[in-house]
């Protein structure tokens, strides 16, 4: 999978700053920012101010809030020099995207109270081309960014939208922006990063669509696999992810997750859901190794972790999996993580694990 970060962020500010440079001798404070509550001018400043605080929170390596500072212009700062900040702290967070390792997670409220390097720079893209458009409705710009930026913040941000025929418009919509045919006006609305489950040895990450996408594709999404990985099982569970994102069905939480070694960050398998949890509170597991990732117990200890996420919400009284009569390992593991067996569906075994 390419890598995406510093990148975007330097595309999305470099094609903001050129618009908006059309226009520096207007009045941006006298005018409202479309449909905000906000002038242009604050929120060109907002932009600023979004831009180095997502870099202070990665450079930080912030854990439980956001770094306690702010970003003031001086006083009797023009317009050029607003976009002259916006420029300096776009690079700044391309740089701190740049220079954060991969598994490093850093303090952001929604929905999971985390983001890594990779969430940090598709919020900071979204925060530029959306706040752009409000501030080129707002002094009578034309302004669409490129469909692939847009993509990519719809498939890393808002894992629960479905696509529409156009990326730029499902984004404004998506944000209370516009509207699509057939769907309803948004008023409300959180992007999301994915989620991530903490185990002992390991960490289960949320994949993103875009992820799930690369995967599904042959890629790695991302991820430095052990053993040649990843195998069949995951590529399979890839690509329902990228089914359910595709018909706005998929609920992040309830996706896959990569098994990801504390140690050396490694990618040891994949383990998820085969959908939400049905009306009876019932939710199906699934799970595949790399060859040279068995016999260490990471599936065991990775099922234990998800399992106990799973059963402490309200909405899910029991798990259950479907394992194939002579895989007499993956039995053994569901075992060792309290599921026990309650059905005989001939060549498959079923088990469960109630709260």
């Amino acid at each position: 999978m390419r890598a995406w970060g510093g990148e975007q962020v330097e595309q999305a500010v470099a094609g903001a700053v050129a618009l908006l440079r059309t226009v520096t001798d207007r009045d941006w404070e006298g005018v409202r920012a479309g449909r905000l509550e906000w002038s242009c001018r604050q929120t060109a400043e907002h932009v600023a101010s979004d831009l180095i605080a997502y870099a202070g929170q990665l450079a930080g390596r912030a854990r439980s809030a956001y770094v306690p500072f702010e970003i003031t212009l001086d006083e009797g700062t023009d317009n050029a020099g607003a976009l002259d900040v916006i420029e300096a702290t776009g690079a700044l967070l391309a740089a701190a995207v740049r220079t954060t390792p991969r598994d490093v997670r850093a303090f952001h409220p929604y929905p999971f109270r985390s983001a890594d390097r990779e969430g940090f720079a598709a919020m900071g893209v979204a925060e530029v081309l959306l706040h752009t458009h409000d501030m080129a409705q707002g002094l009578g710009l034309d302004h669409e960014p490129s469909a692939e930026l847009c993509e990519d913040v719809l498939t890393r941000l808002f894992p629960h939208v479905r696509p529409g025929p156009a990326a730029w418009p499902t984004l404004l919509w998506a944000t209370g922006r516009g509207e699509l045919p057939g769907r309803a006006p948004v008023t409300e609305w959180r992007w999301s990063n994915p989620l991530v489950i903490p185990a002992e040895r390991l960490t289960l990450q949320g994949v993103t669509p875009a992820a799930a996408r690369d995967l599904d594709q042959g890629g790695d999404g991302g991820f430095a696999w052990v053993g040649g990985g990843p195998y069949e099982g995951t590529r399979a569970a890839a690509g329902m992810v990228v089914k359910a994102y595709e018909s706005g069905e998929h609920r992040p939480e309830w996706g896959m997750f990569v098994l990801v070694r504390r140690e050396d960050g490694g990618a040891v398998g994949a383990m998820g859901f085969h959908g939400p949890p049905d009306e009876e509170g019932r939710a199906e597991v699934g799970y595949d190794l790399t060859e040279p990732a068995r016999g260490h117990g990471y599936a065991t200890e990775a099922l234990r972790a998800l399992s106990a996420w799973a059963l402490a919400r309200d909405d899910v009284r029991r798990l259950y999996a479907r394992i194939d009569r002579d895989n007499a390992p993956s039995q053994r593991v569901v075992a060792r993580a309290g599921f026990v067996q309650v059905g005989d569906e001939g060549e498959q075994l079923a088990y469960e694990l109630p709260r």
